[in-house]
């Protein structure tokens, strides 16, 4: 696939999607073999009613779809208990668990809940953490997700990524979509719904805003929206292509794809504030799918200048782009790892479009999917996964693959075609 076949069918692929998805649900297909046996026990509720929300569900479902967990099934907990000093760490070891948690769920005279739990290592016997989370009404299950971080935290050394969010592209009948959800799939929001194609969403490092591209009349135009107020601004509509926007890790500019008066393509960054436009590279071939480097004074991109598509890095500065990938004839769309150490590409490996991982450094390239056309890879903000698009029985489906390749994952809608999703940054705390 050559890269102007690659542009022209980024352009158009979503085009030909299919109806809009109406959830997404996440399937394990495979994990790791060590899984770590865990029992997450229901929590307490103390209300009249049935608890607004299962919170021990949740988190047994964080840790499970992680792929490094193995979950208890309650049927096989022969007790349930909400205090710590209830907590029967030999019952628990014959069982097979190595870790339990355990919590309530209470309710304040001012409507505010708080979420309350501990971890135990059963087998050493030992408290691991106990905290107290306080959510509003309709912010319970972002409160889970929070648990499910801190315990993954806990256990693994590294922070976990279920309080996070994607955002795709769906199509249904003619009509686009722009859709944010939860990292788990669930409380999905239209962020933009048009009849022309949308298109190459891309978050700000705060989360607060997605840059998009979106078809007008017969051109394209990059705009950046807000998701708390739905406000947005059109950044660049130029004639010809306005595409593949990137933010800078400060927030403040996109670095673009613009073609110039005869179609050629090349990155540019623009500043947000002052709409400045700077062009970074001039070249005859075509150089599109700009990344930036995590200090922002590196942008990566892909080109065709060497005849098939490879990656390319330059300095902000501006100078002589400089070769990354070597290994292979295609190598295309690069997003770094927030070590900065690899990056993820879109590799054909023996004719067959996949998910690769370059090592910065050595230059060596670790295929990790296995599809026939698997793109758009987009890390884990913890760098712990990498979420992308591919086919399943035809139609366009979500994937995530751990960044080791042990861990494979599918996001399955129960409807349509889905496409380019990007993980959201971690939330400023």
């Amino acid at each position: 696939m050559s890269l102007k076949t690659r542009v022209i069918l980024s352009l158009t692929l979503i085009c030909c999607a299919g109806p809009a998805l109406a959830d997404l649900t996440v399937i394990v297909r495979e994990g790791v073999s060590d899984a770590i046996p865990v029992a997450i026990v229901p929590f307490g509720w103390a209300g009249d009613s049935s608890a607004p929300l299962d919170i021990a569900a949740v988190v047994d479902a964080d840790l499970k779809r992680s792929g490094r967990f193995a979950p208890m099934d309650r049927a096989d907990m022969i007790e349930k208990p909400v205090s710590g000093a209830d907590v029967d760490f030999a019952d628990w070891r014959l069982l097979g668990a190595e870790v339990v948690a355990i919590g309530s769920l209470g309710l304040s005279p001012d409507g505010r809940f708080a979420v309350d739990f501990q971890l135990f290592d059963v087998v050493r016997g030992e408290q691991l953490l106990a905290y107290t989370i306080p959510a509003r009404p309709d912010a319970l299950r972002a409160a889970a997700h929070r648990v499910s971080d801190l315990v993954y935290e806990a256990l693994t050394g590294e922070r976990g990524a279920f309080s996070t969010r994607i955002a795709y592209i769906s199509a249904k009948d003619g009509e686009y979509e722009l859709i944010v959800a939860d990292a788990d799939g669930a409380n999905q929001q239209v962020i933009v719904r048009s009849n022309e194609p949308l298109m190459s969403p891309a978050w700000s490092p705060d989360s607060s805003r997605l840059a998009y591209v979106a078809f007008e009349n017969v051109g394209t135009a990059i705009y950046v929206q807000e998701l708390a107020t739905g406000q947005r601004r059109r950044v660049s509509a130029r004639p010809g292509v306005n595409g593949a926007p990137a933010w800078s890790p400060d927030g403040q500019r996109l670095a673009l794809a613009l073609s110039n008066s005869w179609g050629n393509v090349d990155i540019h960054v623009i500043d947000l504030d002052t709409a400045k436009l700077q062009r970074l590279t001039e070249h005859s071939g075509i150089d599109t799918e700009p990344a930036w480097s995590v200090d922002g004074e590196t942008l990566f991109f892909t080109s065709d200048r060497a005849r098939t598509p490879q990656i390319y890095q330059i300095p902000l500065a501006g100078g002589t782009p400089e070769r990354v990938t070597y290994e292979g004839n295609y190598n295309a769309r690069p997003r770094l790892s927030p070590t900065q150490q690899k990056i993820a590409v879109v590799h054909n490996d023996r004719g067959s479009y996949r998910i690769a991982l370059v090592d910065l450094g050595s230059g060596a390239t670790q295929v990790l999917t296995r599809g026939r056309l698997d793109e758009s890879p987009s890390f884990a903000p913890n760098g712990s996964m990498i979420i992308y698009a591919t086919e399943d029985n035809g139609l366009g489906v979500l994937a995530a693959v751990s960044t080791d390749g042990r861990i494979h994952q599918q996001l399955v809608s129960r409807q349509g075609d889905v496409r380019e999703p990007v993980w959201s940054p971690f939330a400023v705390q």
